[in-house]
């Protein structure tokens, strides 16, 4: 089991354990919370242990769950109610979460000081900030202005426009139907210009993700949490990453502000 493997494996352990209710269903399986392992490698590589980091959109919580486990001092935004796993945080741990409860209108400012943190994570959000009024170069200008200098910006899950399960979810079935599919896919030129508009310098970016993990869920129940077959995916998708990499389901991208006077 590698590093990331290992760090996916307990984690998916704990929102099991903590998330009682099953509300975070990325973590339904081992296999599909392994989507998140190249996040976490980022996270690591990029950010200093024990920052004050920004989980914009926080979502049901679990990247903002992750962090403060990892002893960040956590700042989470979002438009909807606080997750419900944080009350299962310790009190010493509740002490390095902030939660903000934002509103529509902060779509295109948000309600924090200028340089205020070291990091700050878009995670699945920055494809949706259209759809609610907003749009991506607003949002990224307000990311660069709340990062201090020589801080990061870590986007993840950033929709493909050539992906094939995106091309797939258009056309066929139910989820066609249900219309799960992003309306808001990107292009590496795209991630370029937004960042070069926003005064934000890209020093990584990739494609990634072949399988699609969130339908692994739907594996017998004495799969889903088996290590051995999870590692056997992660490999098979790492050699089909190498192989399709124009049709790869996601972006990341790593980007720093621009020196400022």
């Amino acid at each position: 089991m590698t590093v990331a493997e290992q760090q996916a494996a307990e984690l998916f352990a704990a929102i099991r354990r903590d998330d009682s209710a099953g509300v975070i269903d990325q973590f339904a399986s081992l296999p599909a919370a392994n989507q998140y392992r190249k996040l976490y490698e980022l996270t690591e590589r990029y950010v200093a242990p024990g920052s004050h980091v920004l989980d914009w959109g926080c979502g049901r919580g679990h990247f903002s769950y992750f962090l403060i486990k990892r002893g960040f001092r956590v700042t989470a935004f979002s438009l909807e109610h606080p997750p419900e796993i944080f009350a299962s945080l310790s009190e010493s741990e509740r002490m390095r979460l902030t939660f903000v409860h934002g509103s529509l209108d902060q779509t295109r400012r948000l309600p924090f000081a200028d340089g205020l943190f070291a990091a700050a994570f878009s995670v699945g959000v920055l494809e949706h900030v259209q759809e609610l009024g907003g749009d991506e170069l607003s949002s990224l200008l307000e990311l660069q202005r709340v990062l201090m200098n020589g801080g990061v910006l870590i986007c993840y899950h950033l929709p493909n426009r050539y992906s094939y399960i995106e091309a797939a979810s258009r056309r066929l079935g139910e989820r066609k139907r249900l219309g799960d599919f992003h309306r808001y896919r990107f292009t590496g030129r795209d991630i370029r210009n937004l960042c070069a508009g926003a005064s934000l310098a890209v020093i990584d970016s990739g494609r990634y993700g072949f399988l699609p993990r969130n339908s692994l869920n739907g594996l017998p129940n004495r799969l889903r949490n088996a290590q051995f077959l999870t590692s056997a995916l992660n490999r098979g998708d790492a050699v089909l990453e190498r192989l399709f990499s124009p049709v790869l389901q996601n972006y990341y991208f790593v980007a720093r502000p621009n020196k400022r006077g």
